[in-house]
Order: structure tokens, then sequence, then C-alpha cells
């Protein structure tokens, strides 16, 4: 048999961290000596990646609200994405770079509109970043349902990412096929679980060659093709030292000759008839409940050893989705009159959301199309709060154990925000919405001896009333 392809793939992403109102990330002394987490994972991660040419052999995907700061703040290291993606592509007529959502959300959680929404957006993002349209997707916390995959495929993506317990029975060249509604089907790349497992968690990083040894091992078992996906973060930041470790594995795989290193794309056309396999959903490689670490206190936490509640969970979910609900209702009734078409605008708000200046570009041409140019700040207002609307529901404020901690007053400040920019236009609905949503957030107690619940996250963080919302940059 010819030599058996392996794909190293990582998964790129951070949760947003910038304040909505600044658009500039604040201060994080977790973070010291750098200003905050994203300057000190990009000089520990992502630079060094970049400098030796990783992308140019690493299957990867990169999260847009990343890819943005990126693009802003290390032009250099975004250039390093785009560059492998081209050198890929030359080598093996597929590129390396494979689509996410726009924002990172549970899509097994939302509607099938959210889902679309999400994944239209995440799609002209990296069209305008890569010029070219994605062949794949990779799905947040690779969380999927029957849904989910028919979606993916109604916009021409043709394969996803699963974990091994994903599905009924992994197929023995890694691969499989999903038959969907309507005729359609979606290929999905299984990944090798301990492969990757010695990876993300360092036992096969500890000596010299153990990780190229393992991946040479399970390439030689009579199979055409070897995933390992594991987060792109592990290559320097999670482990010091392991993006070194990632380029001798790529350089011995060069040298070598017994290992191809491809990527999903090119494995997909070079796999001809895939067999069918069954999904497990819903499903995710980050909760062994389901995607109930995004909706309850199912028992899969950061730190089990200490005594932290997670029963906010549900309430957190239940008020940002009234308040979702809310927000939908205001757009509606006021988007006509400021957009040609209200509808489209937010379907095509992909093509501006990770550019500079895109949001208030996409309103001018829309109040010179209706002949308002009047009427431009209240339709950048309605833009941001379909863009926060969707942001609310970052999955990274389930992921971890407390409501009071940063990732979930982040969500909190795009809820803030969107009424904060909707008050501008519709002053009495805006504040009749903060008021359910105080009342809802109420249900979800805290774990600090100082916050009684959600609600008192809320008002401590963002004061209401416009001007004055912007938290304290301390």
């Amino acid at each position: 048999m010819d030599r058996p392809t392996v794909v190293l793939h990582g998964h790129f992403y951070q949760p947003p961290r910038e304040d909505p109102w600044t658009d500039r990330i604040r201060r994080e002394p977790g973070a010291a000596p750098f200003e905050n987490w994203n300057e000190r994972i990009a000089a520990e991660c992502y630079e060094p990646l970049a400098r030796a040419g990783a992308f140019d052999w690493l299957s990867f995907d990169l999260g847009p609200t990343l890819a943005r700061w990126l693009e802003g703040e290390r032009p250099e290291v975004h250039e390093g994405f785009v560059r492998g993606d081209r050198a890929s592509r030359a080598r093996l007529g597929h590129g390396n770079a494979v689509a996410q959502p726009y924002h990172h959300i549970i899509l097994p959680l939302a509607s099938r509109r959210e889902k679309e929404t999400e994944v239209r957006w995440g799609l002209r993002d990296f069209e305008r970043r890569f010029g070219r349209c994605a062949e794949g997707m990779w799905l947040p916390e690779t969380a999927v349902d029957m849904e989910t995959l028919d979606v993916l495929a109604a916009h021409g993506v043709a394969f996803t990412v699963l974990a091994p317990h994903q599905v009924g029975d992994v197929p023995a060249g890694g691969v499989g096929r999903i038959r969907l509604a309507g005729g359609r089907e979606i290929a999905v790349f299984i990944y090798d679980g301990e492969l990757s497992h010695g990876v993300a968690f360092g036992a096969l990083l500890d000596g010299r060659d153990a990780w190229f040894e393992a991946l040479r091992t399970a390439a030689g078992r009579e199979v055409p093709f070897v995933a390992l996906a594991t987060d792109g973060e592990t290559f320097g930041h999670h482990h010091t030292g392991a993006d070194r470790t990632l380029m001798r594995v790529i350089s011995r795989a060069r040298e070598g000759g017994e290992v191809a290193i491809g990527n999903f794309a090119a494995a997909l056309a070079a796999a001809g008839e895939v067999p069918p396999v069954t999904l497990e959903e819903p499903s995710s490689w980050s909760c062994a409940h389901g995607v109930e670490r995004w909706r309850s206190e199912c028992g899969c936490r950061m730190a089990p050893h200490l005594d932290l509640q997670q029963r906010w969970r549900g309430p957190l979910r239940e008020a940002l989705q009234s308040l979702a609900d809310g927000l939908d209702e205001a757009y509606v009734e006021l988007a006509p009159g400021r957009f040609p078409d209200p509808e489209r605008a937010v379907e095509t708000l992909g093509e501006v959301l990770g550019a500079p200046s895109g949001l208030e570009d996409f309103a001018a041409r829309a109040a010179r199309e209706i002949g308002g140019g009047e009427r431009r700040d209240e339709a950048l207002a309605l833009l941001e709060v379909a863009r926060d609307r969707a942001a609310m529901f970052t999955s990274c404020a389930w992921f971890f154990d407390d409501v009071a901690g940063l990732e979930a007053r982040q969500v909190l400040g795009y809820a803030a925000h969107a009424l904060d920019r909707l008050r501008r236009i519709a002053p009495e609905r805006a504040e009749a919405l903060e008021a359910g949503f105080v009342g809802d957030l109420a249900k979800a107690p805290a774990n600090d001896a100082d916050l009684a619940n959600a609600a008192a996250v809320y008002e401590r963080a963002f004061r209401s009333g416009a001007g004055v919302a912007v938290p304290a940059d301390t």
C-alpha cells in the first residue's frame, strides 16, 4: 500500500476578550508579564509557529474572533496562517485551513436559524481571509447533532472532524459519511483518540521522540489515514517547548519517508467511496454528557477539587435566550427603513465582521442605499445589536466553573452593550428588556460570597444607562 497519510490538526481559538465598547482588551493581571492573555499566548505559541513555517504542514482551524485580533495586532502571524494555507494548496491541491462558525457557540443548543447564521458568517469570513471557499468546518467543542451537519452540508461544507466516541463505529479508514435529509450527506473524519490525548495532555511530549514513534506506530496499522487533533495552543502555551517538538515531528516525517503529511481535504479527495457511519447526538469532545456542560450542572468542570456549584448554567442560558428573543423582535420592528433588506443585512454580516471598520462601512452603505445618510448611526447600532446578540452565547461562559468568572462576564458584557445600543434608538424598549434580563439573572446563583447571583455580577460590572456602561479599566 502507499505511504499512510497523517494529519496533524490544531484547533486555534481564544475566548474573545475585547471590551465591547472600546474594542480593546483590558489589562489581565493573570497574564503577567504580558498585558493580556492574547499577548501572552501569541508570544508563546502563535508567533513561534508562524516563524517556523508550521502552518505549511499543520492542518488548522482559526477562530474568526481570534483571527480578527491577529490581523489587527499581529499581522505577521495572521499572514503566517494565510501563507501556510497557500503553501499546502500548492503542495497537495487542497489547503490546510478549515473554517469555524463565526462565534464559538454550541450549535446543537442553537435554533436552525442561529446555526445557519453562524455557519454563513464563518464561511464568509474564511473566504475574505484565505481567498477561497472552505471545504471543511471545525465545530466548536466538536459539538454536533444531525441538524448541525445538515446546515453544514446545505452551505456546501464537505466535511467536519469528530472524536471517536461521537460515532457509532469508527471506520477503519478514519473517515465515514453521514446521510442527511433531502439526499445530502457529509464526510466526518475521526481523529485518533489515544494519539490526540497523548499530545494534548503531554504524555507524548516528554520524550524527544515519543510523539513521532507513537505516530509511526499508529500509521503502521495497515490504515491509509491517521489524524491527530488538539488545541493549537498546546504547542507552546499549554506545554512549553511543544512548538519545537511539533517541528521535530514534522521534520522527521518529511525526511523519513514512512508517512506523508497531508490535510483533511486532500485525504477526502483521495479516499474514494467511504462507508456510512451513525452519529451519536448530541455529543462533543469536552463533555461526557453530550452538551450538558453548556446548560446544566452535569459534573464536568475545570476544578473538580474546588467546592463550586454550576447550578447557574441553566438560568444563565435561559436569561440570555429570553433577552435574545427580545432583541430579535426589536430588530424586526426597527430595521425596516434603516436597511434596504433587513434580513439580508444580517445574513451578509460575515463579510465584514472581521474586517477593520467593517461594520461602520456596512452601515454607511446601507444608509446611502435608502437615501438617508442621517440613519447611518441608527443602522450601525442595530448591526451591533445583531452581532452582540450572537456573541452572547460564546461557549466559554459555560465551560468554566463560575458565573462571576472572566468568560461569563464577557457574555454579560455583550448583553449590556446590545442593550446600550438599542437604547439609542428605542430607550423604553431597552429599559424593559434590561429589567427582565436582570430579573432572570437573579435565578443564576454565584459562588462568590460577595455576589448572590448573576444579576449582582451584571450590575457590578455594567452600570445601566447610555454613556456609563463602559466597565472601569482597572
